[in-house]
């Protein structure tokens, strides 16, 4: 009899990397579950959960404590699944919503409690990017391509070539927020769609030029609504090919709506009770952005904005960091001086790398941020050299930075903000995926690697070491040299006034 156990012993074992992507939307949250084996990315499981977060949020822009529970009761519960993954293994971004709630620190603090991975809340563009990385690499296309993605409070339409996203916009319209607005009741009258592709006509002319100029080869839909509204028009038409929908069977698809009356009417079979509640804000979404851009013909693809976070994590591991392209984008278009930029970074990383271990400040990430902190601290010097900390962290507040998470671009932005010049507490905004004294000794770091390139010159400054403790940092220089650079010493020591304001007690010899 054979022994099973060991027959695949002998088989080379390639070493695999488990990685998980929560999508926290505001109609569903979406977990999937991959492995990457030899730069190739296996797709394990997935998880679907109803959560429909933005109906808790009110005209203030206020996220209801039930919507919260809600929310929070899915989380412990995908936390659970998710059994012993390691914090760098899990990407959580939130998309709408936790955008809008002007209380999303609340939702995360409470969320903080049963879900240990941090949870980032991403900009639209941002969203929109992911998720044309996520249809790119799934989707097989030739030449050039429309992607929609229809959320429950927002819908991305992405124009792109191969891997790479020609114009990206984020326009806030959800089949959530629509039904709330134009079908509350879930009553559906031929007035309330004309209204509701009213309204996506109006926020349409927001979108890009490119999305009314530039001719695409083929249109894609991703998402819930779009899926639902492709399913239903195959049904009707008796299709059992490649999930597409046409325009005349959005219309179709209309008239059924309007003659049902009622979302409970609806003759739509395998459709949950959450997606019928919502399919006709869907669909006059749809329909308005057919309208408007005069498409005839789209098909579904499954993926979406979980597996373009997948594919990121992918090619962050791999190292091909978008955020890397970001920073040489922006270097290049505010004509940073590189070779000063370099000298800072080279600085900023040596007094980095001989302290984070005991600062606590070990995470890869933190010493990517304070790296591109380092090589954009001076983008602001277009605007004018006096006050360039001010501008630079205005423009890097500002600008769009693809790649970063909310809290990333801010992080950086306040980095840039303080690298000189007086540093006030009270101006550094909260945080939730960085705690304020790492920030501050982030800030104090890159300060130190400013000043000492003071003179923006290649070895200008001598050979030093470092001394740390918990709250402490010394740098010694050679013996003498300090009192033949008065000017250089007075500088550090203002810099050890600075220090105590950031909770650190700096000492120079």
């Amino acid at each position: 009899m054979s022994d099973f156990t060991q027959t695949l012993d002998s088989e080379d074992k390639r070493t695999a990397t488990r990685i998980a992507a929560l999508d926290i939307g505001s109609n569903s949250f979406h977990l999937v579950v991959a492995r990457i084996v030899a730069n190739d990315v296996q797709i394990l499981h997935q998880v679907k959960m109803k959560v429909q977060l933005a109906r808790g949020l009110d005209a203030d822009n206020w996220l209801s404590d039930d919507s919260i529970a809600r929310g929070v009761d899915h989380l412990r519960l995908i936390n659970d699944s998710l059994g012993d993954f390691e914090p760098d293994s899990v990407r959580a971004v939130a998309t709408y919503t936790l955008r809008q709630a002007r209380n999303a620190r609340q939702f995360l603090g409470a969320a903080r409690e049963v879900f240990p991975y941090p949870i980032e809340i991403i900009r639209g563009m941002e969203e929109a990017r992911l998720i044309y990385q996520g249809v790119a690499h799934t989707q097989h296309a030739e030449g050039r391509r429309m992607v929609i993605d229809i959320g429950g409070g927002s819908t991305e339409l992405i124009l792109g070539e191969g891997f790479d996203p020609i114009a990206l916009t984020s326009l806030q319209m959800g089949c959530v927020t629509f039904s709330h607005r134009f079908f509350r009741d879930g009553e559906i009258k031929q007035k309330q769609f004309d209204k509701a592709v009213t309204a996506v006509r109006q926020i349409m002319e927001i979108a890009p030029d490119e999305f009314h100029e530039v001719d695409w080869d083929q249109t894609l839909g991703s998402s819930g609504s779009i899926r639902a509204v492709t399913e239903q028009a195959m049904a009707i038409a008796g299709d059992t090919g490649e999930r597409r929908v046409t325009r005349k069977q959005i219309k179709e698809l209309v008239s059924l709506c309007v003659s049902a009356g009622h979302v409970d009417e609806l003759p739509f079979e395998d459709i949950s009770d959450e997606r019928r509640r919502v399919f006709p804000a869907g669909l006059a979404i749809l329909k308005g952005i057919f309208d408007v851009i005069e498409i005839k013909e789209m098909t579904y693809s499954s993926a979406a904005l979980r597996e373009g976070v997948i594919y990121d994590m992918e090619d962050r591991l791999s190292h091909h960091d978008i955020r890397e392209r970001t920073a040489q984008s922006l270097a290049s278009r505010y004509d940073v001086d590189l070779a000063q930029a370099q000298r800072v970074l080279n600085t900023t990383w040596q007094l980095f790398d001989g302290v984070s271990s005991d600062w606590k400040l070990d995470r890869q990430e933190y010493r990517s941020l304070i790296g591109w902190a380092a090589l954009l601290h001076e983008v602001g010097l277009q605007i004018n050299s006096r006050g360039v900390q001010r501008h630079s962290g205005y423009i890097l507040q500002n600008v769009e930075m693809p790649g970063f998470n909310q809290e990333q671009q801010q992080l950086v932005a306040s980095l840039v903000r303080f690298h000189r010049k007086k540093f006030k507490n009270n101006e550094v905004r909260e945080f939730s995926l960085f705690a304020p004294p790492e920030i501050e000794r982030l800030i104090a770091l890159l300060r130190l690697g400013v000043l000492m390139n003071g003179r923006r010159q290649d070895d200008a400054t001598p050979p030093y070491q470092i001394k740390h403790k918990k709250n402490e940092l010394r740098l010694i220089f050679e013996e003498g040299w300090l009192a033949s650079q008065p000017v250089f010493e007075a500088s550090l020591l203002r810099e050890c006034i600075q220090a105590s304001n950031l909770g650190l007690n700096l000492e120079i010899r």
